[in-house]
C-alpha cells in the first residue's frame, strides 16, 4: 500500500497571497491528532502523522482499516450516535477511549469525511463549577449595561477572566474590514491596543471566510512545528481533505510570521457574526504557550454569542436620541402645509426642520433646473451636475455617503469643505431631486503601524509587517457617518415631498387643462353654429336650385336645346348630392349630443323594420338578405336601425353588376378583441358579410374615415359620412366595427357590442 501526505507546500507571493488556500494546509498543530473516516465505508482514509505520540500505533497501521478493527465496535457505535444526535457535531466534545486512552473528541463533516480530532483530557486549573459562575454572574452584570462599548469592555474582561489570556480584544470591522480595538482587557504591564486600527489587509478576505464558516480559532504555540497529513495514494493527484472547520488546522506560514513580529505565541480568536457578515472578533493573545480545553473554550464562544445577541439592541438605544429627534422634525415639516404652486419650495427649504431631520448642515431642492437652497451648499452649477450624474448612476432611485470623492473621484475637491457627505433622493423626471449635504470632519485615525505597509517585499521574498509603532493619520474630504434614523427620516421625507412635487404638477395640469377646456368648448360652439348654418341655412337654396331646374325641365311647350338641358340636369344631379351630403353631416353631427339611456333590443326586430324601409331598393336590385339568430344587445334603437341600414345600402350600393346581392347577417358569439384599454373584456360580435366588389384589405381602417371613398361618384353614388357614421354609433355603444375584404369577392363588417353597458336600464 502506497501511502503520501497532503501538506500544501505552494508557496505564498505577492500574486497569490490573498488566494492562498488557507482551509487545505494538509496539516495540523500538534496539540492532537486527526483521523479523517470515509462515511461509507467507515475506513480511515486520513491520519495526522503524530498520532503515534499518543497512542502506541502508527499512522501506516491505521490508514485503510476499519475504524472499529482499530478501536473497537463500541467506540464506532459512540461517534454514530453521537452524529445522529448532534447535527452541529463540534460545538461539543465527545468522550472516547482510543486504544485505551480517554480523549476529548471534536467531530465535523467534510464531504464524504468524518473528520475526529483528538485531545488528551488535561489537568483543568479552572473548575467547571467556577466557568459556570462566572458565565452566570456575567449574564446578571449584562443587563446592567446600555451601550455596545459597555458591553464589549465587560465581554473583554469576562473573556480574559475565564480564559487566563494575557490581553482580550474586541476587534470592529469598517464597511472595508478594517479593524479597531474597540474593547480591550489587558495585563497591566503590556501596552494597550485600545483604539488602534489596523488595515483590511491584516485580515485577508479568505481568512475572514474561514472565520465565518468556523466560530473558534485555537493556536496553542506559534513555534508549532506542522504535522503532515497522510492518507492511501489511489493515484488521484487532487486529494484533498477541507479543515474549514478543524479546530487543529495547521496556519498560515504568514499569519504566525505576522504574530511573531507582534511577539505573540499564543491566540484564541472567536467570530462576531451579524446579519450574516463578520461584524468583528474576539482576539485573545498570550505571550507564551497556551492551551484551553474544550469546555473552556466554548464558554468563552459563549461571549461571542452575547455580544451578537446583543448589537442591534445596544445600537438602537445609541440611535434612540438621534431618531427620536429626527422624528420629531420629520413630524414637523410634514405638518407644513405647501401651496400647490412651485413657488412653494422657496417657503419650505428655509424651514430648519429640513436640515434638523438628518443633521446636515446644508440641503437643495431641484426642481425643472431650478434651485432653491439653504445652510452650507455648494455652487448651483455643480450641484446641477451632481444631480444629473447621481440621477444616471442610481436611475433615479436614492444615494448616501460619507465620502463623495470615492463615488465621484472627479468631483471638485475644493466641494469637499461644504459636501464631502450626501444624501441624495431622487423626485423623479428632469433630474429633480433633493440633496442633502454634510461638510468634511477632520478625522486623525491611530494605525497600529503604516497600513501602506501591511505586506513587505524583501530579499527573503513575501512578509507581514514587522512594525506596529503607532502610525496617525488624517482622514480629509469624509464627513460624519450618516445614521440609520437620519437616512430613515430623509427617505421617509423624501418621499412625501415627492407626492407635494405630483400635486403641485397635477395643479398646474389641471388649470392648463381647464383653460384648454374653455376654449375648445367656445371652438365647439362656433363649429356647431357653423354646422347649423351648413345643415339647415345652405339646404333652402339648394331647394330653390332644385325646384328652378326642375321646372324648367319640365316646361313641354318651350323648346331647350339638348346642351342646356344637359346642363340643367347636371346642376339638379349635384344639388341633390350636396343635399344628401348635409342630411349625413347633420345626422353624423347629432349623435354626439344624443343623452338616451341604452336598453335590451333584439336586434332581429330592428333589421325588419330596416328592411321594410329598404323594400324598393332591394326589389329593384333582386337583392336577398339572410338573417340567423341574434344575441339581445344594449343599444338605443333609433341608432341601431341607422347603423344597419347602413350596413345594408352599403352592400346594396356596392354590388357586382349582374350578380344578385346577397347579404348574410349572424351572431359569432362572445369574443374578445385586442382594441381600447380592456383587451380582456368579452363582446357580443354579430356580422355583416355580403357577396359585393369587396376592397382591399389595406384599407380596411381608412373606410371608416369621414368623407373617404375608394370610388368615384360616377361609379357609386354616395356622401363618403356612411362608414364613418356607423364607426360614430359603435362608439356610443361602447363598441367597436372591423371591417374585412376581398376584392371582387365581398366585404364583412363585425360589430362588437360590450355586454353590459354602464347606464343601460
Amino acid at each position: 500500500m502506497k501511502i503520501k501526505d497532503i501538506v500544501n507546500r505552494d508557496i505564498v507571493n505577492v500574486t497569490n497571497c490573498e488566494f492562498e488556500p488557507i482551509h487545505i494546509p494538509g496539516s495540523i498543530q500538534p496539540h492532537g491528532f486527526l483521523i479523517g473516516i470515509h462515511s461509507d465505508s467507515w475506513k480511515i482514509d486520513f491520519c495526522s502523522g503524530n498520532i503515534s505520540s499518543y497512542l502506541d500505533i502508527d499512522y501506516k497501521q491505521v490508514l485503510n482499516a476499519d475504524f472499529k478493527d482499530t478501536f473497537g465496535e463500541l467506540q464506532e457505535n459512540l461517534i454514530k450516535e453521537y452524529i445522529s444526535k448532534n447535527l452541529l457535531l463540534s460545538s461539543s466534545p465527545l468522550p472516547l477511549n482510543l486504544a485505551g486512552k480517554d480523549f476529548l473528541c471534536t467531530i465535523h463533516k467534510s464531504e464524504n469525511i468524518y473528520i475526529l480530532e483528538s485531545e488528551p483530557i488535561a489537568e483543568n486549573n479552572k473548575k467547571l463549577s467556577d466557568v459556570y459562575h462566572q458565565t452566570s454572574q456575567f449574564l446578571s452584570y449584562m443587563n446592567e449595561t446600555h451601550t455596545l462599548k459597555q458591553l464589549c469592555d465587560m465581554v473583554a474582561k469576562g473573556t480574559r477572566e475565564i480564559t487566563g489570556y494575557d490581553r482580550v480584544m474586541v476587534y470592529r470591522f469598517d464597511k472595508d474590514y478594517n479593524g479597531e480595538v474597540f474593547a480591550e482587557s489587558v495585563r497591566d504591564d503590556l501596552e494597550p491596543f485600545f483604539g488602534l486600527h489596523y488595515p483590511h489587509t491584516d485580515i485577508p478576505p479568505q481568512a475572514r471566510e474561514l472565520y465565518m464558516q468556523n466560530l473558534l480559532r485555537l493556536i496553542v504555540d506559534i513555534n508549532y512545528e506542522p504535522v503532515p497529513i497522510y492518507t492511501v495514494d489511489d493515484g488521484n493527484d487532487a486529494k484533498n481533505l477541507n479543515l474549514s472547520l478543524s479546530i487543529l488546522r495547521s496556519t498560515s506560514p504568514m499569519h504566525v510570521q505576522y504574530l511573531s513580529n507582534m511577539g505573540v505565541a499564543a491566540t484564541l480568536t472567536i467570530s462576531l457574526i451579524h446579519k450574516k457578515k463578520l461584524w468583528g472578533l474576539i482576539a485573545c493573545h498570550h505571550y507564551s504557550q497556551k492551551n484551553l480545553t474544550p469546555e473552556i473554550r466554548l464558554a468563552a464562544q459563549l461571549q461571542g454569542h452575547f455580544i451578537t445577541s446583543q448589537i442591534d439592541i445596544r445600537q438602537s438605544n445609541e440611535e434612540y436620541d438621534v431618531a427620536r429627534k429626527s422624528n420629531l422634525a420629520l413630524e414637523k415639516i410634514n405638518a407644513f402645509q405647501l401651496p400647490a404652486k412651485e413657488e412653494s419650495f422657496e417657503i419650505l427649504v428655509k424651514r430648519p426642520e429640513l436640515l434638523e431631520l438628518c443633521n446636515a448642515s446644508g440641503v437643495v431642492i431641484i426642481i425643472n433646473g431650478n434651485i432653491y437652497k439653504n445652510g452650507l451648499v455648494i455652487e448651483d452649477s455643480d450641484s446641477l451636475i451632481l444631480s444629473k450624474w447621481l440621477s444616471e448612476y442610481t436611475g433615479n432611485s436614492q444615494f448616501s455617503t460619507d465620502k463623495i470623492i470615492d463615488t465621484i473621484p472627479e468631483f471638485l475637491v475644493d466641494n469637499c469643505d461644504n459636501a464631502s457627505g450626501i444624501i441624495y433622493h431622487s423626485l423623479g423626471v428632469n433630474n429633480n431631486c433633493i440633496m442633502w449635504y454634510r461638510p468634511e470632519t477632520l478625522t486623525e485615525v491611530n494605525w497600529a503601524g503604516d497600513p501602506k505597509k501591511a505586506i513587505v517585499k524583501d530579499k527573503d521574498g513575501l512578509s507581514p509587517r514587522n512594525s506596529f509603532k503607532l502610525w496617525r493619520e488624517i482622514i480629509k474630504c469624509q464627513s460624519n457617518t450618516w445614521l440609520d434614523p437620519e437616512l430613515n427620516a430623509a427617505a421617509n421625507y423624501a418621499h412625501s415631498l415627492q407626492k407635494q412635487l405630483n400635486l403641485i404638477l397635477m395643479s398646474k395640469e389641471e388649470e392648463k387643462y381647464r383653460k384648454l377646456s374653455e376654449v375648445l368648448k367656445e371652438t365647439n360652439s362656433e363649429l356647431e353654429n357653423i354646422n347649423w348654418i351648413s345643415t339647415h341655412d345652405l339646404q333652402e337654396p339648394l331647394r330653390k336650385i332644385q325646384m328652378i331646374s326642375s321646372r324648367i325641365l319640365g316646361k313641354e311647350d318651350e323648346q331647350i336645346s339638348e346642351n342646356v338641358a344637359n346642363s340643367l340636369q347636371r346642376m339638379n344631379n349635384s344639388a341633390n348630392r350636396m343635399q344628401t351630403l348635409l342630411i349625413d353631416i347633420l345626422k353624423y353631427t347629432k349623435i354626439q349630443h344624443i343623452d338616451e339611456s341604452f336598453v335590451q333590443v333584439n336586434p332581429k326586430d330592428v333589421l325588419k323594420e330596416v328592411l321594410a324601409d329598404l323594400q324598393e331598393m332591394m326589389l329593384e336590385k333582386n337583392a336577398i338578405v339572410a338573417i340567423e339568430e341574434l344575441p339581445a344587445i344594449y343599444g338605443m334603437t333609433f341608432l341601431l336601425k341607422q347603423l344597419f341600414s347602413n350596413l345594408v345600402q352599403n352592400s346594396l350600393k356596392y354590388s357586382i353588376a349582374g350578380k344578385a346581392p346577397k347579404v348574410t347577417i349572424s351572431a359569432l358569439g362572445r369574443q374578445k378583441i385586442n382594441l381600447g384599454n380592456n383587451p380582456g373584456e368579452l363582446f357580443e360580435v354579430i356580422q355583416f358579410s355580403d357577396n359585393g366588389i369587396g376592397f382591399e384589405q389595406k384599407f380596411a381602417e381608412n373606410i371608416f374615415n369621414i368623407f373617404s371613398r375608394l370610388h368615384g361618384q360616377d361609379e357609386y353614388k354616395g356622401s363618403g359620412v356612411g362608414l364613418a357614421l356607423c364607426k360614430k354609433i359603435m362608439q356610443v355603444h361602447k363598441g367597436y366595427i372591423v371591417a374585412e375584404g376581398i376584392p371582387d369577392e365581398g366585404a364583412i363588417f363585425k360589430l362588437y357590442f360590450p355586454l353590459e353597458i354602464e347606464n343601460a336600464n
